[in-house]
């Protein structure tokens, strides 16, 4: 009798083994955190999930299956879960879109996602889309639009949901991108080359000290406008260190200039203060570091008509523009730039 329900018991155990799990097992390694936990969530669920000091996290979550965000307390990265998943993610914040990897039970899911969002900023060029003509931008999109369909269509295993996602959005992300470079052409006619430039005064300098746009003349004027929450901000920013370390002997100024609010820190202006101040400080970041203080709303970003960051902007000595929406520091275009300039 004995033996009965010795082999019955491990026939049970042996059944709950197999029974496919009704939960997520996530893990991960990150390289240079970010933060003190990472957050999973979409439009209906969120988890905090803590982060060791070695970098490492783990959970198991029940979820709906889905496309789900992974904020790291600087960036996000898409990621798919499904009940019965073990993923185990590995990451480095300095290159963190190159870097994102996915191991285990699901992970081809979330590697293409992965491998999808670095193909839409390789396509997605905007300085180089904004250098072609309108015909040869429009061919540019029908380009891009058979490329990005060939992708999504490429590989049988992914979730269809995915794939019908990916490609119902790929009309109205290219028209999002129509609509930002028609502003950029108009933008760029309201503040042309050699026109006095929009000011600012006493915003406040994380030395404690205001500043002026004032204060500077004299000197060229590169400005920087960013937030902590962007992503494709602080991927310039060892660029931005880059280009000022080689011109610091140069007539111009290095200006980064926050547009942080309350809206993107918790309803709170104080928050959103100190988490700027927080990352001027934990990414030692240089030239001259100001908080704009009403955000979006600040004067001088409506007068750019500054709609979307990161935005870079040159002032000559004189307080005029030299170019209302100037390139990237990771763009050979502005060592060009300051090259015309005599900088």
């Amino acid at each position: 009798m004995k033996k009965v329900i010795y082999f019955l018991v491990l026939v049970a155990i042996a059944s709950c083994e197999n029974q496919p799990k009704d939960y997520v097992s996530i893990s991960g390694q990150i390289t240079d955190k970010n933060s003190d936990s990472v957050v999973i969530r979409n439009r209906t669920f969120s988890k905090t999930i803590p982060v060791k000091e070695d970098g490492s996290f783990s959970d198991t979550l029940k979820v709906e299956s889905g496309t789900y965000s992974l904020y790291d307390g600087g960036e996000s990265t898409a990621v798919f879960l499904k009940n019965g998943y073990d993923l185990h993610l590995t990451l480095d914040t300095k290159m963190f879109d190159e870097t994102i990897k996915y191991a285990g039970n699901g992970a081809e899911q979330s590697n293409f996602l992965a491998a999808k969002s670095l193909l839409q900023e390789k396509l997605l060029d905007l300085d180089a889309l904004l250098l072609l003509d309108s015909i040869d931008r429009e061919e540019k999109f029908v380009s891009i639009k058979t490329e990005l369909t060939d992708f999504y269509n490429s590989d049988k295993k992914i979730d269809t949901s995915i794939v019908n996602s990916s490609l119902k959005s790929i009309d109205p992300m290219l028209d999002s991108y129509r609509r930002y470079i028609n502003e950029e052409i108009a933008m760029k006619k309201a503040l042309p080359k050699g026109a006095p430039s929009p000011s600012f005064e006493d915003f406040e300098n994380y030395n404690g000290e205001k500043t002026s746009l004032a204060d500077l003349k004299g000197k060229y004027v590169y400005i920087d406008v960013w937030a902590t929450w962007c992503g494709p901000c602080k991927a310039e920013i060892p660029s931005l260190k880059k280009v000022e370390k080689e011109y610091h002997d140069k007539n111009i100024a290095f200006v980064s200039m926050s547009i942080d609010d309350d809206r993107s820190h918790s309803g709170s202006w104080e928050k959103a203060n100190e988490d700027w101040k927080k990352m001027v400080h934990e990414k030692e970041l240089g030239g001259i570091q100001l908080f704009a203080p009403k955000g979006w709303q600040t004067e001088f970003v409506k007068d750019y008509r500054i709609n979307g960051i990161p935005r870079f902007i040159l002032i000559d000595p004189e307080g005029n523009i030299v170019s209302a929406s100037a390139p990237r520091p990771s763009s050979e275009e502005l060592i060009k730039l300051f090259d015309e300039e005599n900088i």
